[in-house]
């Protein structure tokens, strides 16, 4: 199957200085892909690049087995749908806005009205057709975007962190409402986030974008749990991140030496004597009391000392003094029922399998 967008050697400068430089991305026909990244890792410019609404230095695109840089401006971006972070809407009611694009084509007023009015139902603000834009709340305004988009039907759909000025309760219901029209429609779409919860719900693929380069594509479960280096580590979630060396490889396992004394074994490709990085998500560490540890099956069992706690929603982030700082993610509940404190001594425990290894 061909590529619907083809990248290729894609440079970008501001003021002077080169913020994006990237070398290939394609996205497949009806795939949706997640841009994560970092603030100001050029996720923004990315897809202003491929809207063409910025100049860039160099680069290819394609869309469609067509070259889009060959092609007038604004023929190109008819092609796409776009929606940013701030909704923005002409000084009109709701169904000029959402019609205007539809006439700027100049299909039958018929055909518009009745596109219009469907995304709008869909979307559940048939009932403020009427209403003036300035008049909208924001996840309204954020609403009116979206049906403005698909009524397009884009050929490619490209949403720039679309609910991130949003409060808590309104962004959860349209997230819900968009994953289920994105799944039906099976649009082919660019989701732009800085939020990882946001990514692993809509990215069949997940595109890691930092200091303007692509650090690593993949499948989300390659990308959180297989990052390609210690930055895509550190912001996919991984905390801890420890310096060994590799002492022994055998029947695909690989034991490193933390710190001259602590052993670890993990699975990985690795040479004895081997520089390399451990990586620990803290979900994927257990924490016992020191007594009750050997109950585990996990192949490492390291002992430590409770040095912070600190909450992170509804779960508590336990750092851990085991010669190294070790971070684990427990419920409040299972705090309680460990007597987990500041100075109390605790064994974790985590499977190889938990442990990914990057070469220094």
């Amino acid at each position: 199957m061909s590529a619907h967008l083809e990248v290729h050697n894609l440079r970008a400068s501001r003021g002077g200085r080169q913020v994006l430089a990237v070398d290939t991305l394609n996205i497949q026909p009806g795939e949706m892909l997640a841009v994560i990244g970092p603030n100001g890792a050029g996720k923004s410019t990315l897809l202003l690049a491929l809207s063409r609404l910025i100049t860039l230095d160099s680069g290819e695109i394609w869309l469609n087995g067509q070259p889009a840089l060959q092609q007038n401006d604004l023929a190109y971006r008819r092609r796409l749908g776009l929606v940013l972070q701030e909704p923005l809407l002409l000084d009109t009611n709701v169904y000029y806005n959402v019609a205007a694009g539809l006439r700027f084509r100049g299909l039958p007023e018929a055909h518009i009205r009745q596109r219009v009015n469907g995304w709008l139902e869909r979307l559940g603000i048939l009932n403020l057709s009427s209403r003036s834009a300035r008049q909208l709340s924001g996840g309204e305004a954020q609403r009116v975007s979206l049906a403005r988009a698909f009524a397009l039907e884009p050929e490619l759909l490209m949403l720039d962190e679309p609910f991130s000025a949003l409060d808590a309760p309104t962004r959860l219901r349209l997230l819900d409402e968009l994953q289920t029209i994105l799944q039906s429609a099976q649009a082919t779409t660019i989701f732009i986030t800085h939020d990882l919860d946001e990514a692993l719900r809509f990215g069949q693929r997940i595109a890691v974008l930092i200091g303007g380069r692509l650090r690593q594509t993949g499948s989300p479960q390659d990308v959180f749990n297989t990052p390609a280096d210690p930055d895509v580590a550190a912001f996919v979630g991984i905390e801890t991140i420890i310096p060994a060396v590799v002492t022994r490889t055998q029947d695909g396992l690989v034991t490193v030496k933390v710190n001259g004394k602590a052993m670890i074994e993990t699975t990985g490709d690795a040479q004895l004597g081997q520089a390399v990085l451990v990586c620990l998500r803290p979900e994927d560490i257990t924490l016992w009391p020191v007594a009750s540890a050997l109950r585990s099956s996990a192949r490492n069992q390291l002992q430590g000392i409770v040095k912070r706690l600190s909450p992170q929603g509804a779960l508590l982030r336990v750092t851990v003094d085991c010669g190294f700082p070790l971070t684990a993610l427990v419920t409040r509940l299972s705090a309680q029922e460990l007597g987990l404190a500041q100075g109390v001594p605790v064994s974790a425990t985590f499977k190889a399998s938990a442990a990914h290894l990057l070469k220094k």
